[in-house]
């Protein structure tokens, strides 16, 4: 690559980088100078080219989307939400439930006894008993009274009085069913003072609000369920970003603080509300059921606005000094007084969006060619780092 001039850093520095000696070998350590006021390359003997580990690599084009960074949680709709409770108030007779406790649909939550749930099912066989009677009094009068034989008060009374055994029938046999009586079994025989209450969902128990013997009434949650297998992440997008998240744009996120693997979900709803913090809430739908997730987990996210071609640079290649961030580009080899040396130059450069691992960068100088470039792809940190050093600490990544 042809040298670059001194149009990079306007206020040139002197940097003296310093070659740390290897754990293993015995090469001496040696300063590198850099060459006149306003030059910003580096010359490195081929032993210290060795110990540095340097790779060198090319800049390159790659689609790269543009992305809003977001923060949020992980969710599940309300339907996924299920609150236990006793529409008849009762005492707490058995339960092993706690916070945590893995359930499947059909499981046994917890029993409640109540003495008046023994007068439901007292009154409700004693209307099963006198339907039989009332039902063949009423045919007898009626046949009568078609006959012209009993008068229409004895027919109408007789409709009147079966007609409202029936009505309280059916009003009994629903009370029995919210409660969870059988009305089946409860005529077969089967009669207690106590009801079982059973999962309606697979999930886990989020909250537990009682303990065996203590009373709940109807209004009392008992505890709660989450199914978890439909979990979302709900985000928090501000006003000035509403208008570029749409529908069907991709959302990479992670669980904040976190090191775990990057997830991914769909945004599949867009509120249609702002709220008095003048944020909206995005909805996204998770591509594949991801292990370890839990309602009111925290994550951080980026959702895809856009996508288009750009040079890039892997983002370990790029560091950061007096403010300003900077590549290093190798320059050439030579021979000075029969030793091997390697020119490096650190280029100055314009940080755009990053995508998995890659960020886009242009140069400051805009006469640099992207594409002959000879890019530094593993040992920049370790440059600047010894650049630092020699400079006496100077300033951080």
């Amino acid at each position: 690559m042809k040298k670059t001039t001194n149009k990079y850093i306007r206020n040139a520095f002197l940097l003296a980088l310093v070659v740390l000696t290897m754990a293993c070998g015995n090469n001496s350590v040696e300063s590198i100078e850099i060459g006149e006021e306003g030059e910003e390359h580096l010359e490195f003997t081929q032993a210290q080219y060795d110990q540095a580990d340097i790779q060198i690599g090319s800049i390159k084009k790659q689609i790269i989307g543009s992305e809003l960074s977001v923060n949020g949680v992980i969710d599940v709709p309300p339907q996924s939400n299920v609150s236990i409770n006793m529409p008849y108030g009762g005492f707490v007779k058995y339960t092993e439930m706690l916070p945590g406790t893995q359930v499947k649909k059909g499981q046994l939550l917890v029993e409640i006894e109540n003495p008046e749930f023994i007068q439901f099912q007292q009154e409700y066989l004693e209307s099963m008993a006198n339907r039989e009677f009332l039902k063949t009094e009423f045919d007898r009068q009626e046949a009568l009274y078609g006959e012209n034989v009993a008068s229409g008060k004895s027919f109408q009374q007789a409709k009147s009085v079966y007609l409202m055994n029936e009505a309280k029938l059916k009003t009994m046999e629903q009370r029995l069913k919210l409660i969870g009586f059988s009305p089946e079994k409860i005529v077969g025989g089967e009669v207690t003072s106590s009801v079982k209450i059973y999962s309606p969902v697979s999930g886990s128990v989020r909250d537990v609000y009682t303990n065996i013997g203590k009373y709940v009434s109807p209004q009392d949650a008992i505890m709660d369920i989450t199914n978890a297998e439909d979990l979302h992440v709900e985000l928090t997008v501000y006003e000035s970003d509403i208008p570029k998240v749409k529908k069907g744009q991709r959302i990479r996120f992670n669980l904040t603080n976190s090191n775990g693997p990057t997830l991914d979900a769909e945004v599949f709803l867009v509120g249609s509300g702002v709220r008095e913090d003048r944020s909206m809430t995005v909805h996204g739908h998770m591509e594949e059921k991801y292990e370890g997730l839990l309602p009111g987990m925290y994550v951080s996210a980026n959702i895809e606005l856009g996508s288009h071609e750009a040079w890039v640079v892997p983002d370990n290649t790029i560091v950061r000094f007096d403010g300003k961030h900077y590549v290093f580009a190798y320059g050439e080899e030579k021979e000075e007084e029969g030793t091997t040396m390697h020119e490096f130059e650190m280029l100055e450069v314009v940080k755009g969006n990053t995508e998995e691992g890659y960020t886009e960068v242009t140069f400051t100088d805009p006469s640099i060619e992207m594409s002959e470039v000879q890019l530094i792809i593993n040992g920049a940190y370790a440059l600047l780092g010894k650049a630092k050093n020699s400079e006496g600490g100077g300033h951080g990544h």
